[in-house]
């Protein structure tokens, strides 16, 4: 019947004092990677697979899969396509374009309702509060502020915690996570896109600091994915033009488009968007995707700008009078710089490295921590969301107290039933107070106004340094919270607060205004935090519309991310690793050229013949959780035993269900297309995937056989058991591979040796076989002789 072969791993001999080195370098790998194992431990004895993952999805631990990139090469699957006709072809090229339009179209109005609720909900409450403010009832004013806010925020935590977990947090890690090939349950789903857009709404709207650039990328690639599925037989959408798109390769691709999407209408940057999803998501990439990304995020601007004209005739409430998608602050035209003012420039850069990489430091400290006050239940995440918004709102109200007050010098103070660009606050008539100008605004209001030019004295040098050091830890404790916001605008607000310093401390030694500081202070703070050059260049002139900031802002960015590195990676790459999502990067350990193929291979491996009883398929599809299995020839069917082919799990639930049995162990007579299609064993969308235990087979079926000939991919990729680890992996992550045979280098043995998967490839199980590898870990050129830079150097970085 079927082979089984272990697969044999051997280690290296060591001498005393290399037990000695492994002993000492097993405790320092534990404590570095408990951060990783502490939230897997508790679940994979309930996984049904010891060898599968799990990693933290939006806020709770649900098991993780690959997705299958690799074209099926087999009997069945060349049939189709040879058949296709040229109509069909060309229809599916002109869905691909229809869908990346009907793409860009959805998340650009997605993108705009999402600023016209904030803006309005948001201005509602900061109306109200301004107007008992100014009439002197300053407790009822901070009962409204915090208790709107209080009730804002628990209500999207609430619909996160029960509704939809996948929904928390930006979203980024888990977009990245799925194109690199992770895919995990329901993080693409109809529901996780409701709950990401009603949550992000109230979230935002609950003056926490918070952004919705980051769920924007999240929310396009759900709209992507959802229309990627193929139909859906629940809503009865089961149209065959539907089903082309039924594998991972095309979805993966509107995935992207949808993620461009996400933020040229975050942003209005159709070019910073293409330019994000190149340069911070996608491990692959092709000059086809390009175009079509492109005309994506292009419709989206289209789109975008459409609906603002309607706004801007005064219908759309509130939202239109200051609150465009995108800043809308102009640059001087006129502006010059000299070689004296690149210090202060450059001065910018290295600040923003060693803030971003200290707040890279931080946040992974407290997300580690309100990780294991999250995972407690509900309740618990109930208690924090409420804790931060308290906290949050006791700052923003209190801390303006302590500001001076400052004349309206632009005929532009508040009143009440008015509006204004400034807040009077506890300031007597006719005057401001510039502190609560900055925190009594959305956050898209508030960068507004720190990068508006000709404002030098709007703002006092202490009221700026105090809402940078409240930016700055808001910042840091608001993201853990299990609701749906993101990271861009912190961190743009952020940077343009310290921006605004480094211009005031420069006086008049610089001739820089001080909002072009603040420009370039965001630009550094967001290359010091998420190491990004090409797009975040992009994005910032299309910001500000202003073509004269290039080189400046290419400067800082480009010392910002270099001085950064130099500490720890960027903050989606801790937050990938934190949650646990193999994620296969795009450089090579040194230790993995120590390793053959071989030496990570763990067994047993399970094959079956290319004529297989029904009774022992089910057996191993029961009793293990692989999803791909070698199909080796014997006799009477091959003289030596030969490898055929690799045939996957789902394939095999395709053939059971179908009953496709032969009373004895031959080939079958028939042609398979006859009794099957394609889309037999096209992959569903997200919701419940087959099982083996929905198959239902009476004792006489048990005994028949399957030919999986014509059903098994006949070309997988393989190599040989002595090729190096460090080569395999450059070849599962460019192809982008879910399963990788090995072979024998000799003929006299078994056809196949093993099987490599994407945990293969993962430090821990490398590190874990082979403990005195550890010293070989590739790590970037680091700062080590300070003890500042051990103080923050992150956990596990490399």
């Amino acid at each position: 019947m079927a082979n089984a072969a272990g697969a044999s791993e051997e280690e290296l001999p060591r001498s005393s004092s290399e037990d000695e080195e492994v002993e000492e370098e097993e405790e320092i790998g534990t404590v570095k990677e408990r951060l990783l194992d502490h939230h897997s431990l508790n679940l994979r004895r309930y996984a049904p697979n010891n060898t599968s993952q799990v990693a933290i999805v939006g806020s709770n631990l649900c098991p993780i899969e690959s997705l299958d990139y690799e074209l099926v090469e087999n009997d069945l699957f060349n049939q189709d396509w040879r058949s296709r006709s040229r109509s069909a072809i060309l229809r599916y090229v002109f869905l691909k374009w229809t869908f990346c339009l009907f793409i860009g179209c959805v998340a650009g109005a997605i993108g705009f309702f999402n600023n016209l609720a904030v803006e309005n909900i948001a201005g509602l409450k900061f109306v109200a509060v301004s107007n008992f403010m100014l009439a002197d009832k300053y407790w009822t004013a901070f009962a409204v502020f915090a208790g709107s806010n209080l009730a804002l925020l628990m209500f999207a935590t609430v619909i996160t915690a029960f509704v939809s977990t996948a929904a928390g947090g930006s979203g980024i890690p888990e977009v990245k996570a799925y194109l690199n090939g992770v895919d995990a349950p329901d993080i693409f789903s109809l529901r996780t896109l409701a709950v990401k857009i009603v949550g992000l709404i109230t979230a935002v709207s609950s003056s926490l600091h918070v952004g919705k650039a980051g769920p924007m990328v999240h929310i396009g690639a759900c709209v992507g994915a959802i229309v990627g599925q193929g139909g859906s037989q629940k809503y009865g959408m089961t149209w065959r033009w539907l089903r082309y798109f039924k594998n991972d390769r095309d979805r993966r691709d509107l995935v992207t488009c949808g993620a461009a999407a996400g933020i040229a209408a975050a942003f209005r940057a159709p070019v910073g968007g293409v330019l994000f999803a190149l340069e911070s998501l996608c491990s692959w990439w092709r000059s086809a995707l390009l175009w079509r990304a492109f005309f994506t995020t292009a419709v989206v601007a289209v789109t975008v700008r459409a609906l603002v004209d309607v706004c801007e005739r005064g219908k759309c409430g509130l939202f239109g009078k200051s609150g465009l998608i995108m800043y809308d602050v102009t640059a001087d035209n006129n502006i010059t710089y000299h070689l004296a003012d690149l210090p202060p420039v450059i001065l910018l850069g290295v600040i923003g490295g060693i803030l971003g990489s200290l707040y890279n430091f931080l946040m992974l400290k407290v997300l580690h921590i309100f990780s294991q006050v999250n995972e407690k239940g509900s309740a618990y995440k109930l208690l924090l969301a409420a804790t931060v918004s308290v906290f949050t709102s006791c700052c923003l109200f209190g801390l303006p107290w302590l500001a001076p007050c400052s004349p309206c010098l632009k005929d532009d103070c508040p009143s009440i039933g008015r509006s204004s660009s400034f807040n009077k606050f506890q300031c007597p008539q006719n005057q401001y107070n510039d502190l609560a100008s900055l925190f009594f605004n959305t956050n898209d209001d508030t960068i507004r106004k720190l990068f508006s030019n000709r404002s030098n004295d709007d703002f006092h040098k202490s009221s700026i340094m105090v809402s940078f050091i409240t930016s700055y830890v808001l910042g840091i404790i608001s993201y853990g919270v299990a609701a749906p916001f993101g990271l861009f605008v912190p961190v743009i607000l952020t940077g343009a607060t310290y921006g605004r310093v480094i211009g005031m401390l420069m006086g008049s030694n610089t001739s820089l205004d001080h909002g072009l500081f603040a420009v370039l202070g965001a630009a550094s703070f967001l290359g010091g935090t998420m190491r990004m050059t090409v797009s975040v260049c992009i994005i910032i002139l299309e910001l500000t519309n202003n073509l004269l900031l290039l080189p400046l802002v290419m400067l800082v960015l480009l010392i910002s991310k270099t001085v950064a590195d130099s500490f720890n990676p960027n903050i989606y790459d801790l937050i990938l690793k934190l949650k646990g999502l193999p994620y296969l990067e795009d450089h090579v350990e040194p230790y993995m050229r120590q390793l053959t193929v071989s030496d990570v291979v763990a067994g047993p491996l399970r094959t079956f013949n290319g004529v297989e009883k029904v009774g022992y398929i089910v057996h191993i599809l029961k009793t293990t959780g692989h999803h791909a299995f070698p199909v080796i020839d014997e006799p009477p069917f091959s003289s030596p035993p030969v490898l055929f082919g690799l045939i996957l799990r789902a394939h095999l639930l395709s053939l059971l269900r179908k009953k496709y049995f032969l009373p004895t162990c031959s080939l079958a007579s028939s042609d398979a297309s006859k009794r099957f299609v394609v889309d037999d064993f096209a992959k569903r969308g997200s919701g419940k995937q087959d099982s083996i235990e929905d198959v239902e087979l009476t004792a006489e079926e048990m005994e028949m056989f399957i030919d999986l000939h014509p059903f098994i991919n006949t070309s997988p990729y393989t190599v040989v058991e002595t090729m190096s680890l460090a080569k395999a992996l450059l070849l599962f992550r460019e192809v982008g591979l879910r399963h990788l045979l090995i072979v024998p280098k000799s003929s006299n043995r078994a056809p196949v040796v093993g099987i490599l998967t994407r945990h293969d490839f993962m430090p821990q199980h490398i590190l874990g076989l082979h403990p005195y590898l550890t010293k070989s870990r590739w790590k970037r050129l680091r700062f080590r002789t300070s003890i500042f830079t051990k103080f923050f150097r992150a956990p596990n970085s490399m």
